[in-house]
């Protein structure tokens, strides 16, 4: 069975599943692996659940059940997710509609669903339900296209060389665009250098397509230096002072909210110097680095004639949540939560921003960073470091990364000692960053703050 006799086969059954606990009838089963699960193992139990077909790649499954293959049921492919990515590429390709590819270090979800609030003013948008961006939630997020669709956001995420490479090759964007790069999973790149090269496989892949669109910080030099040399690109930059056609935004307050202003052509705003060129936006956004993510969802919204009041009531109306930049305000103290993501580069972001912010006492409950392999300890120093020079009235640590860092600070083995130590003496009356990866589990600190 080729792919399109697999797509053929799809059309009848439309329901994929990937787990054998659930198994809706007439469904496709494929047997995905994993570290700790083989999905092979339960390929039989999924077809007396109700499947119509498990898609295997383990031979002695087939061997086993001989009569499952004469009648169709059972298929052996050489390797189930590159089938499973095969067949969610086949469906991409039933609809010609611009997708739209999302990578970065970070801002990578804030910032998709951006572009989705703004180019839903005028579209029926399919985008990335979380962060569904590696290669199996890309392929799943495929497989929700439908007719209705106009267009489709597609968040892709990396951890190794090769990663976005793939990603790309299977969701085949029309436009791209990449957030910015840092220092995050330095044990699968290596090096900065290799966040770079990875994260420039996008700009690679869109190169091959004809008409294709690379949406881009201008400010950024590491995005400016891997650019295609024939890309038609869509620039935006916090300079007022650059090219013709390229979107310009400046910042107006952060207190805490992100106000800012925008204009569509920053060399018309120089010339002119029309204030009424601007229009402004108070978002529910906290953080200044938030800026460049609004500025790439106004770049895109222009691109595809979303009407410039139409982008500002979305990014007025977007809330952001999974504890993403988030300020809760509870019965003791505001929160500003943003506990699902963390790397040095977005550490020292979101620290330098918070020092910035016009409030008072502060506290921040910050949690180590992950993948991070040699420069491990390095970086946990440096962060350490920037605590230092924000003179916060308060910091704790979570985490064994933290433990051999020389400083006065209070440290934590892990979030459940925090949460202790909350019950014994509860913060009163402070701003509280509590800022992590999410397996710090921080984001069960709110309810005890």
């Amino acid at each position: 069975m080729d792919i399109k006799e697999l797509y053929a086969f799809y059309k009848e059954h439309p329901v994929i599943t990937t787990d054998s606990r659930d198994c809706p009838e007439g469904s496709i089963f494929f047997a995905l692996k994993g570290e700790t699960f083989d999905g092979n193992l339960f390929a039989v139990q999924a077809l007396e659940k109700g499947c119509s077909l498990a898609v295997v790649d383990d031979e002695q499954v087939a061997i086993g059940n001989p009569q499952l293959v004469m009648e169709g049921r059972l298929l052996l492919v050489p390797d189930t997710l590159q089938a499973f990515k095969d067949l969610a590429r086949e469906h991409r390709r039933q609809f010609q509609i611009p997708v739209i590819g999302i990578t970065g270090t970070n801002g990578k979800t804030t910032t998709k669903e951006l572009i989705r609030a703004v180019l839903s003013e005028k579209y029926n948008v399919m985008a990335t339900e979380g962060n569904f961006n590696n290669d199996v939630g890309v392929p799943k997020t495929l497989f929700r296209m439908t007719k209705e669709h106009d267009i489709a956001v597609i968040e892709m995420g990396a951890s190794h060389p090769g990663d976005i490479k793939t990603l790309a090759e299977t969701a085949e964007p029309t436009c791209g665009l990449i957030t910015n790069v840092g220092k995050a999973h330095l044990q699968g790149f290596g090096s900065l250098k290799g966040v770079i090269q990875t994260k420039g496989e996008l700009y690679d892949f869109l190169a091959t397509r004809d008409e294709s669109v690379i949406f881009i910080n201008a400010d950024n030099e590491h995005l400016v230096s891997i650019l295609p040399d024939k890309a038609w690109v869509a620039p935006y930059s916090q300079n007022a002072a650059n090219a013709e056609g390229c979107v310009v935004g400046q910042l107006v307050a952060c207190d805490p909210y992100l106000r800012l202003r925008w204009c569509e052509n920053g060399l018309d705003l120089e010339e002119r110097g029309d204030e009424q060129l601007w229009y402004e936006v108070n978002t529910h956004l906290i953080g200044s680095y938030n800026l460049d993510n609004v500025l790439a969802a106004v770049t895109v919204g222009l691109q595809f004639a979303v009407e410039p009041k139409q982008i500002c009531h979305a990014l007025e109306s977007y809330v952001p949540q999974n504890n993403r930049s988030q300020l809760t305000e509870t019965a003791w103290n505001h929160l500003i939560v943003d506990a699902y993501n963390a790397n040095p580069t977005s550490m020292e972001a979101a620290l330098d921003n918070f020092s910035l912010m016009q409030v008072a006492p502060k506290m921040a409950i910050i949690g180590e960073m992950r993948e991070l392999g040699e420069s491990s300890r390095e970086e946990h120093g440096h962060i350490v470091k920037v605590l230092k020079r924000c003179r916060f009235d308060k910091v704790w640590l979570v985490g064994d990364e933290f433990k051999d860092i020389k400083c006065h600070y209070r440290k934590f083995h892990d979030v459940e000692e925090v949460k202790a130590a909350i019950a014994e003496e509860r913060p009163e009356g402070f701003y509280i960053l509590i800022k992590g990866s999410n397996g710090n589990r921080l984001y069960q600190l709110p309810e005890f703050l």
